[in-house]
């Protein structure tokens, strides 16, 4: 373990420091609460968290993959339910922690966690387009994405005379800085994040032409922005509804938090994640959260990145980020409020089109077609339903490709009667599930023939179909007959499948890992 360079770690903290001051407050706007509630995570996740952490150098803080599950809590819940739901959130993450359930979070195929962030990151855009213009998101997903030509229809012709193309002049500015930032920025400004310029330029903007559009508002003291949870909002802590919001919450924010830990260990030779410790840290920052009412947090791959790239070599950048973020919030809340809503909208909006990361469609394409369909149904379920919904339907898709693919078994059959002889190719799994259909083939050899079975196609075989491989041999060879078979290769792939390891080597995980392209 290498020795923490403190002048380095000051210099990430500041870099982290600034990309996240802008995202706790656009995803704190995206999930429809007060942007104060996100900067309350941000500080939790770097000062309690930080030093918590089962993985030094990821961040944690207030998720976009969040954002949707929260905005619907809240509209139907209401605001004050959001501390209870996390309390039971943290303390299901905390106690998986100490129960060492960390790496079973991990679990899932990469097309559902892909099509997922997809579907996450359509909904952010459809609903934040709205508020770039300074108007307010519809009903669900689908009529967010439908009335989009109405929202750029106001940010084009004002109508009665509103204000909304101010605002998406704005919300303009804002993208076209974020994308000329990131493509032309010189050499010696790279460790400043786009997010930060772009708002920056925006405000000075706003405030320079005096446009009347709405600003963020962030509270002087920042304990007057906590949204605890009273009597009343406990008392409903057992109610199936919201214990079922708590366990989603709970899965998605460790899921994310894990596999963003995983992400965070292949940028850099230092310490490896610990995802017990981790799982526990999180459980501790979003009881915390849940506490204060705040938004709930994750491990976030954007902020985690930077803290890697700008030389972070211990768990001290990622408290002294959240120190920067306190000590922002108590001394300069003025300068806060001067940020338009619509150039933090902005920002998400772009969020959420990054999320969609339509390369990622090609790479999974190459692990088949059934990937594509878990990833789209996935996508598909969440935009049209909601969260939960498109994660079970994913989850449900691969489970049911899970077992296709064990229940799945072809078996090719070629006579040669002058010959005397039958050849079987078999393809696919050779299961108790298949066995039937094995079953059948080899009756219908006639008797006294030689039998050859070809397994080069086989991935699997179990030991129902290994025992009866053998007593059907010892059978037909009393009747005369032959079987010509690969026996030990039979059985090689029957004990490397029984042990979890693929045929090049590389464990059931390893592969799985590297398939998300973590």
């Amino acid at each position: 373990m290498t020795s923490p360079d403190l002048s380095k770690d000051l210099l990430a903290s500041v870099v982290v420091f600034l990309v996240a001051l802008p995202l706790c407050m656009g995803i704190a706007i995206a999930s429809g609460v007060p942007p104060a509630l996100g900067l309350l995570t941000g500080i939790v996740g770097g000062l309690v968290v930080g030093l918590l952490a089962g993985s030094p150098l990821q961040v944690s803080g207030p998720a976009a993959g969040l954002a949707v599950l929260v905005y619907d809590l809240v509209r139907e819940h209401g605001l004050e339910m959001l501390g209870v739901v996390l309390l039971i959130a943290g303390t299901i993450q905390l106690a998986a922690g100490l129960l060492k359930w960390g790496q079973w979070f991990r679990a899932i195929s990469p097309s559902v966690i892909h099509g997922m962030l997809a579907g996450i990151g359509m909904l952010i855009l459809g609903s934040q387009f709205h508020v770039m213009v300074d108007d307010s998101p519809r009903g669900g997903g689908l009529e967010n994405l439908l009335s989009i030509p109405e929202a750029l229809y106001k940010g084009v012709f004002p109508i009665d005379g509103s204000t909304h193309h101010l605002a998406a002049f704005i919300g303009l500015l804002t993208i076209l800085t974020l994308l000329s930032w990131n493509r032309y920025k010189p050499q010696f400004l790279r460790m400043i994040p786009s997010a930060l310029v772009a708002v920056v330029v925006a405000s000075a903007t706003a405030g320079y032409m005096g446009l009347p559009i709405k600003k963020i508002e962030v509270p002087h003291n920042l304990v007057d922005a906590a949204n605890p949870p009273g009597l009343l909002d406990l008392s409903r802590i057992l109610e199936p509804e919201i214990l079922l919001l708590g366990f989603v919450v709970a899965f998605v924010a460790s899921a994310e938090t894990l596999l963003c830990a995983a992400a965070v260990d292949q940028m850099h030779n230092g310490e490896r994640t610990n995802y017990d410790r981790e799982l526990a840290a999180q459980g501790v920052g979003n009881l915390i959260c849940g506490v204060m009412g705040a938004l709930p947090m994750t491990g976030v791959i954007v902020r985690s990145g930077a803290n890697v790239q700008a030389g972070a070599t211990s768990r001290y950048s990622t408290i002294l980020h959240g120190v920067w973020l306190l000590s922002t919030v108590a001394v300069f809340p003025w300068l806060l409020n001067h940020i338009p809503t619509a150039s933090l909208a902005a920002i998400l909006v772009y969020t959420g089109y990054k999320l969609l990361n339509i390369a990622k469609i090609k790479s999974i394409a190459g692990y088949g077609k059934a990937e594509v369909a878990i990833y789209f149904v996935t996508l598909a379920g969440i935009v049209a339903t909601n969260l939960l919904a498109g994660v079970l339907l994913g989850v449900g898709l691969a489970v049911a490709k899970l077992v296709y693919t064990f229940a799945y078994l072809r078996v090719e059959t070629v006579r040669d009667q002058s010959a005397n002889r039958v050849d079987l190719t078999l393809r696919g799994s050779a299961t108790f599930l298949g066995l039937p259909h094995l079953a059948m083939a080899l009756d219908s050899v006639p008797r006294g023939a030689e039998l050859h079975i070809h397994i080069g196609n086989l991935d699997y075989i179990d030991h129902a179909c290994l025992d009866m491989l053998s007593s059907w041999e010892k059978q037909h060879a009393a009747n005369g007959g032959t079987l010509r078979v690969e026996w030990q290769a039979l059985v090689d792939r029957y004990h490397r499948s029984a042990s979890g390891t693929s045929s090049d080597g590389v464990s059931s995980r390893e592969a799985t890992m590297a398939s998300m392209g973590q």
